[in-house]
């Protein structure tokens, strides 16, 4: 079973075809998508093009005494998941 991180990892960009209804709207599918083309807008999201600074490829980590270490300019937000600290950093 996938987290629901790796089911929007793996979504593609479909066009809408029409509104069905104020809470269901029908996607152009391939052909090759044996699914029903029409979804909840909860299951929908807006596309937002990459800003010019964003990078999608990490950084390669530096290695310090055999361990893998990243440069952080600065933290930007912390959060617990499953009691362990997770940083948004830059």
């Amino acid at each position: 079973m996938q987290t629901e991180d790796e089911e929007r990892e793996n979504v593609d960009l479909y066009k809408v075809k029409g509104i069905v209804s104020s809470n269901a709207i029908k996607l152009e599918l391939p052909k090759a998508i044996k699914i029903y083309p029409i979804v909840n807008v909860s299951r929908v999201q807006l596309y937002k093009l990459q800003v010019e600074e964003q990078k999608r490829i990490p950084p390669k980590p530096v290695i310090i005494e055999g361990e893998e270490k990243f440069k952080v300019e600065k933290i930007l937000n912390k959060r617990m998941v499953r009691e362990k600290e997770k940083f948004l950093v830059r």
